[in-house]
């Protein structure tokens, strides 16, 4: 057999497997697009809190949960550190617009669960509870940086002189969140 065929061949054979794991499965779910101007109305939307979440999205074998968060000014108090946990969703923060001073970690105190029927465990973030901390790690987080916080970790602000806007894009591998959720500011559109 001339040598250019059999390298030929053996290249072929060789990227078979390459070209079967490329192909989309019969069961891929669809990408989702969240836009900017979708983000903007929940954000700009006159109902909700601090944290909004924006849509809850089926990846298959896991869910995502997009939130859009804007914090105005918080003044340190120089003693403990006011925050949230929640055990079973991960949360990856990109901070969009202003900056502050991020705690996470450190020995819990005054730890209160969420009462299990507030949206912020059906909607936002699944169970947790709220506690403060003297002794986490504090870092300062402005536009641009991203911080990944484990399902579990404790995380709160410090400092925030003005505001500081963020996503959140929250892994929920256990669909603790409410599968298909779509924030109500876009429900008309």
């Amino acid at each position: 057999m001339p040598r250019n065929l059999l390298t030929i061949l053996i290249c072929c054979t060789l990227s078979l497997p390459v070209v079967a794991m490329a192909q989309e499965t019969a069961d891929a779910l669809p990408a989702t697009d969240i836009l900017k101007a979708e983000i903007e109305a929940v954000l700009n939307s006159p109902d909700g809190g601090v944290d909004r979440q924006v849509r809850v999205i089926d990846t298959g074998h896991s869910q995502v949960a997009i939130g859009i968060l804007h914090r105005g000014p918080v003044a340190p108090d120089g003693t403990a550190v006011t925050g949230f946990t929640h055990s079973k969703v991960t949360e990856v923060y990109y901070v969009v617009s202003g900056s502050g001073t991020l705690t996470t970690g450190g020995t819990l105190l005054d730890v209160v669960a969420r009462p299990p029927d507030s949206d912020s465990v059906t909607i936002l973030a699944g169970p947790g509870a709220s506690a403060t901390t003297r002794d986490g790690f504090s870092r300062q987080v402005s536009a641009g940086d991203i911080i990944v916080i484990p399902a579990g970790l404790f995380h709160g602000w410090q400092h925030v002189e003005d505001h500081v806007t963020y996503l959140s894009i929250r892994p929920d591998p256990d669909r603790v969140l409410p599968a298909g959720y779509i924030n109500p500011a876009l429900q008309d559109n």
